[in-house]
């Protein structure tokens, strides 16, 4: 994948369900709210942040190309 990726989670959204941090443990945290942040928010293309954002239950993360906003995911439709 050699992109960067601006990775993004929605904390209004979040439920704190850990399915991110259990999918992607070096990319993702949850805070003392239980809330989901990203590790670093500009990150290499990683197919476990990509699995993270898909599996997250609530759709929370949100994945773009660094250097053009466009979206990874969700996919723009």
């Amino acid at each position: 994948m050699g992109d960067r990726w601006h990775v993004e989670v929605d904390r209004s959204v979040c439920i704190g369900s850990g399915m991110c941090v259990g999918t992607a443990p070096g990319s993702f945290a949850l805070d003392t709210a239980r809330q989901s942040r990203p590790r670093s928010p500009d990150a290499d293309a990683s197919e476990q942040v990509l699995a993270a954002a898909e599996g997250c239950p609530v759709e929370a993360i949100s994945i773009t190309l660094r250097d053009t906003g466009e979206a990874v995911f969700p996919p723009e439709e």
